[in-house]
C-alpha cells in the first residue's frame, strides 16, 4: 500500500502518468496498474481520466491527502529508526527565497559542524513553490516570508527582520545619500526580481502605498543577475540589509537605508505541521532558532 501512495503522490506533483512512472523508476503500464489497484482497494476512483490526466476525483483528492500524510508519517519513522541505529545524520532538502539564500549559510555551516553526518540540497524557489513543495513532500524546510502572504497548513519560525536599503554603485544618482525615500527611490532605474517572487510582490505594495510606480529596465528570478549589473553601475537595486552584508559586495557599491516609510518583512522556516517531526528536520529547526538570535542583532 505505501508504494501505491508513492506513486499517487508523484502523480500530483507531475500531472502526467508518463512523467510520474518516470520519476518513480518504472514503465508506464506498470504505473498505470498500480493505480487502477489502489482504486480497486478502496473501491473508488480516485483520478479524471481521458486521453492525458485530468485531474483528480473528489475522493482522490481526499486520498491524497491521506497519503501525503501517511507517506511523511512513515518516511519519518524511518528517519527516527536509523537515527536510533546511526546517530543523527542524512540528508536535508532546503528551499528559500531568493533574498534568504545567501543567509542560508549561517544555518547550514553551523549545524554541519555540530552534525558532521548531514548533507544538504538546497534550492531557490518562490514563496508559493516553496509551500507546494513543503505539501507535495519534496521539502523538508522553507526560508520564507512569514507575514506578508498566507503561509497554509505550515507551521512557521521566525528568523529576522529584512529591512530595505537601496543599493547602487558610487556616483550614481543619490549614491551619496545617507538615507532615501521609497519616493526617490522610483524615479531610478532599477533592476528587481520578477513579479513572480514575493520580494517584488512586497516591494511593489510599498511603492504603491506612497503612489508610485515603477517600471524596471530588468527583471530576473536570479540574485546573481541583480548582482552583477549593480557592481557594473548599470542599475540599482532594492536589497535587504542582512543579504547586502552577506553578498560583501565591493566597497564602491553603497547600501542605503530607505525611509518615508521604513518598511520590513518577516522570514522565517517553515516546515509541514508534524508530531513528531523527523529527527533531522526537528533537530535543524531547533538549531535555527538560536542562529535567529544572532541574525537580529545585527538586521
Amino acid at each position: 500500500m505505501y508504494e501505491k501512495l508513492e506513486y499517487l503522490l508523484a502523480l500530483a506533483k507531475e500531472k502526467h502518468f508518463g512523467h510520474a512512472a518516470e520519476a518513480c523508476g518504472v514503465s508506464q503500464p506498470n504505473f498505470s496498474l498500480t493505480i487502477k489497484q489502489l482504486e480497486t482497494t478502496l473501491g473508488v476512483t480516485l483520478v479524471d481520466r481521458g486521453a492525458r490526466f485530468l485531474g483528480f476525483t473528489p475522493e482522490g483528492q481526499r486520498v491524497l491527502e491521506w497519503s501525503r500524510r501517511i507517506v511523511a508519517d512513515t518516511r519519518a519513522m524511518i528517519a527516527e529508526v536509523e537515527v536510533m541505529k546511526n546517530g543523527l545524520s542524512g540528508q536535508l532538502r532546503l528551499a528559500a527565497i531568493p533574498t534568504a539564500l545567501p543567509l542560508v549559510l549561517r544555518f547550514t555551516t553551523s549545524f554541519s559542524a555540530r552534525y558532521p553526518g548531514t548533507r544538504f540540497h538546497i534550492a531557490s524557489h518562490t514563496s508559493n513553490e516553496i509551500l507546494a513543495m513543503l505539501d507535495n513532500l519534496d521539502a523538508d524546510v522553507g526560508f520564507s516570508y512569514l507575514d506578508s502572504e498566507p503561509i497554509g497548513k505550515a507551521m512557521e519560525v521566525p528568523l529576522y527582520r529584512e529591512r530595505h536599503h537601496l543599493v547602487t554603485a558610487a556616483g550614481n544618482p543619490l549614491s551619496d545619500r545617507a538615507t532615501v525615500t521609497w519616493e526617490e527611490v522610483a524615479g531610478l532605474e532599477l533592476c528587481l526580481l520578477s513579479p513572480d517572487m514575493q520580494n517584488r510582490r512586497i516591494i511593489d505594495r510599498i511603492f504603491a502605498e506612497v503612489d508610485c510606480k515603477v517600471d524596471p529596465v530588468l527583471e530576473t528570478g536570479s540574485i546573481v543577475v541583480v548582482v552583477s549589473h549593480v557592481r557594473a553601475g548599470h542599475c540599482a537595486t532594492i536589497m535587504p540589509n542582512l543579504m547586502a552584508e552577506e553578498l560583501a559586495l565591493p566597497a564602491n557599491v553603497k547600501k542605503i537605508p530607505i525611509v518615508a516609510p521604513e518598511v520590513s518583512s518577516l522570514v522565517g522556516l517553515v516546515a509541514p505541521r508534524r508530531d513528531p517531526q523527523p529527527p533531522l528536520t526537528a533537530a535543524f529547526i531547533a538549531h535555527a532558532r538560536a542562529v535567529a538570535a544572532e541574525l537580529d542583532a545585527i538586521a
